[in-house]
This record gives C-alpha cells, structure tokens and sequence, in this order.
C-alpha cells in the first residue's frame, strides 16, 4: 500500500444511509428517463447489447442517439470496477494506491491553466518615513512548455503532493495540435518521479504517448503494472451527453488496461442543479454512465469516479469554488463512490482570488480542511491555482504545500488510545514531583517526532508588512535551484527516436 497522503480517521459521512440510497435511486431513475444522449456509435451499440433500449436521433448536424440504461447494466458494470487501482511513478517508491473501501486521501496538482504568476521582489521607497521596504510586485505571463517543465519540478519538491496534473496551458508557437500532447505528457514525465495524470487532447496521439510510457515502464506488460502514466476523460458534457471523441478517447485507453479517470464537471445553477439534492443526483449519473462505458469496453479496467462538481456566480455564471456548496457537493459525491466501491476524484483547494492573499487563504483553507474529511482517493486542483483555474502561480502552490501539510494534521486520528492512559499518567505524575512542573521536556520530543505541529514556516518579524510572500519566493527560488531528476539518458534517446513531434529544446542531453 502507498504510504502517501493521509489516513482520515472516521471520514465524515455528510449523507445517512437513506440519503445515498435515495441519490442511487434518484440517479438510476435519471439513466433510464430522460436517459443519456450520445453522439458516440460505439458506446452506443456496447450500450444496446448490455441492455440499453436506444432511440436515434439528430442534433443539429449531428447524429445522437437517446439512450436509456436499465439499473441492471449499471449495476453489473459496478460489480467488474476494481476497487482498487495503483498509479504508476518514475520511482515506484512514489507510487500511489487508491483504495475505495480504505480512508487514505492523496493530494495532487492541476488544472490547465493559461498563466503564470511570477512574483518578483521590489525595493520601494517609504514617502512617510523615508525607509526602504521590499514588496512583492505581481506579473502574469502566458504559459508555455518551459514553466510546465518548472511546475513538475516545483512539484518534485512538495512533500505532500503526491500526483501531477499539468497545471500549464502550453502556448508556445512550434506546439501544434499534433504536437501538444507528447510535448506535454514529456515535459511532465521528464521532471517528475511521482504520478502523472492528464487528458490527451488529440485522440490520434493517444499512442504516442502511451509508446513514450512503455519506453519509460519497460514495456506493454510492465506498463500495465506500473502505469506511469493514468489519464482523464471529460466523456461526459452536462447534462447527460456523452462526447464522441472523449468517448472514443475513454474506449480505447480502457483496453489498454490503464487507468482512466470519468471526469464531470457540472455547474450548479446552468448545466446542473443547484440544490444539493438535484447536483448529487446528476454528477453521479454522469459518473456512472462513464463507469459503464468502460466496463462495457473492457471488464475489470481500472477507473475512478471523477466528480468535480462547481456552483456557478449568480451574477456572471463564472465558476466559484470558494463557497460552502462546492464543499457540500464534493464530500456528498466523495461518499456515493465508496458507496459503490469505486475510488473517488475529487476537488479541493482552488481559489477564486486573483492573487495570494488573504481571499485566496481562507478559501483553500476551506475546502482543504471540509472535502478530505469524506476521504476521497485524490483530490486535485489543490496546488497553485488561483483567479478559479486561469493562473498558476508557484508561490501559492508552496503555501498550499503547508496548509494541506496543517490540514493532514487536522486530519489525523485521535491520540486519545487505551495504551496511552499509562504513559499519560506516569508524565503527568513525574511533572507534578518535579521542582518547576512544566512539561517543556516533553513536548520538544513530540515535536522533533513529528507528533505536534511545528507551526507556519513563513512567519516574518517585520511589524509593518506582511512578509509571507517574500519568505515564500525565497524557498521557489531554493527549490527551483535543485537539479530535476530527469529520464536518463538512453531513455530520452529511445523517446526522441519513436516519438515524433517531440521538441529537441525539451532534450536535456541535446545542449
């Protein structure tokens, strides 16, 4: 078992038994009427020789079809799902299992965001005491392949970060969209030994990058084994339609025997409800459809529910993540994949603000401290994002790199043990026979354990500015200075030579 993340103790159970019950139905009720509309014929047709009762139809020049999925389809699919699926890394040391009938919460990155904030220290002149301060002064530069290349090493360095997801909308001019991918899966996989997770945009590149990882794993049979590299399917566009090319994207990677995350991300308030009641109930739906077009491809592939429900701004319908709704969905959603006994993908950690600060703290600190309490299996989105999901900024994903380091230890088990009652009262006994009673001694042993909290890393002493910001830049600037631990040699050889489309800058051992 992965010894990444953090066991949750009792996970908090936001829905009775009557109430998943009445989700699960409610949702089994939602695929057999309306159903689903489908534009994809292969799912389609696996659909209709599992049961399925289908309708053709058109949608403006497209041809669809409404699908109604009978509770028994879904259900048998359910029963082939694993509940547990590995995800391969470069170092198997960083391997990470999810488990739906365990507790254990992995935190990772994400989402493809378009910039880059790049924090740089400014020296200002006081106009009312003549002193010099430094300030953080803020710049958003368009992403491109090299701060990609940057965040996976950035994320190298995070201890509690356990996966990568690309954080960086590559936008560079030689990135086509026969290039996009491998150049993305690559730069990952090249900076990072831990998982990576990501969608593949063109479906014609899907075996590219799957031949890269083969290269890195050893092989088909050893990739399989140790999947270094797992993906993302949004089959699914709110509410209830399957994608065709996501589809044909989520059929093929599930007879590769990959790991395939079914990815729905409904609005509350446009393309979902947005009661409690009405989002649960479609999220899962959606999640469920996707569940079976997998298993229907491939019986016993390994996939994961994958809900990232949002709320939607009731003044512009932009997404907000940052508010007590996005919690409740999460962990409702969160308990209705252990319920199923599918391992769970879930969101916490985004900020609506535009820049660090107290806006985006209370935010994250939010829903780092309410969603992994349901204990989902993955939680991303969680480091560096801000502005929702348009910016990236390092400095920020190193602050959250603590918060979720205080959240973990929110959330781990009570201390409070049978065994500990001796040890508590033989201390507090030697304490009181002691001269100065104190329990100085004890406390430093704790500490230097790990069993008590160290306390904020980034504490200034400056009584006029806050200096978190600058403490923080120093450490990116520590951190970005640590050699990456790049593929060697011979493998970036043998990656070059069968991938085409690769860019030779991206080589380290080309300069």
């Amino acid at each position: 078992m992965s010894e990444r993340g953090v066991i949750v103790d009792n996970p908090y159970e936001r829905l009775s038994r009557e109430q998943v019950e009445l989700i699960d139905k409610t949702s089994l009720d939602l695929l057999e009427n309306p159903g689903i509309l489908c534009y994809h014929e292969e799912s389609v047709s696996l659909l209709e020789k599992a049961g399925a009762s289908v309708k053709a139809t058109r949608e403006g020049e497209h041809d669809a079809w409404w699908v109604r999925i009978p509770a028994k389809v879904v259900k048998k699919a359910l029963e082939t799902a694993p509940s547990i699926v590995t995800l391969g890394a470069r170092n198997p040391e960083n391997r990470v299992v999810l488990d739906a009938e365990g507790t254990r919460v992995h935190f990772g990155s994400g989402s493809e965001t378009n910039y880059w904030l790049e924090v740089e220290p400014e020296t200002y002149v006081s106009k009312q005491d003549g002193h010099e301060r430094v300030f953080p002064v803020i710049k958003r530069n368009r992403g491109n392949v090299d701060y990609l290349c940057r965040s996976a090493h950035l994320a190298e360095q995070l201890e509690n970060l356990d996966f990568f997801i690309r954080n960086i909308n590559v936008q560079d001019e030689d990135i086509t969209t026969e290039n996009k991918d491998v150049n993305v899966f690559f730069a990952s996989l090249n900076n990072i030994t831990k998982p990576v997770i990501g969608g593949v945009a063109d479906f014609n590149q899907l075996e590219k990058v799957v031949g890269m990882a083969e290269i890195i794993a050893g092989g088909k049979a050893e990739l399989v084994k140790n999947p270094v590299v797992s993906f993302i399917t949004s089959v699914i566009k709110s509410p209830l339609q399957v994608v065709a090319e996501t589809a044909e994207k989520l059929i093929a990677i599930a007879r590769l025997g990959l790991p395939v995350v079914i990815s729905t991300s409904p609005q509350g308030g446009s393309t979902a409800p947005i009661d409690e009641m009405g989002m649960v109930a479609q999220v899962n739906a959606e999640a469920l459809t996707g569940i079976v077009i997998n298993q229907l491809a491939n019986p016993g592939a390994p996939v994961i529910y994958g809900a990232v429900p949002v709320r939607a701004r009731m003044d512009d319908l932009h997404d907000m993540y940052g508010v007590p709704e996005f919690c409740h969905y999460n962990m409702a959603c969160a308990q209705m994949a252990r319920y199923y006994k599918v391992p769970c993908y879930s969101t916490a950690g985004v900020g609506d603000a535009k820049v660090p600060g107290i806006q985006a703290s209370v935010e994250k600190m939010f829903t780092f401290t309410a969603v992994p309490f349901a204990a989902p299996d993955l939680i991303h989105y969680a480091f560096g994002l801000l502005d929702k999901t348009q910016t990236f900024s390092p400095d920020q994903a190193i602050l959250d790199n603590h918060q979720i380091g205080m959240a973990k230890f929110l959330q781990r088990e009570s201390g409070v043990k049978a065994e500990e009652a001796d040890r508590t009262k033989k201390m507090i006994e030697e304490v009181m026979n002691s001269p100065y009673r104190m329990y100085a001694r004890y406390a430093r042993k704790m500490l230097r354990r790990g069993q008590i909290f160290a306390g904020f890393p980034f504490e200034g002493d400056a009584e006029d500015q806050d200096q978190t910001l600058l403490m923080v830049n120093e450490k990116l600037k520590e951190i970005e200075g640590k050699e990456p631990q790049h593929l060697s040699e011979d493998i970036c050889h043998r990656i070059f030579e069968k991938t085409p489309g690769l860019l030779p800058r991206l080589n380290p051992y080309s300069k």
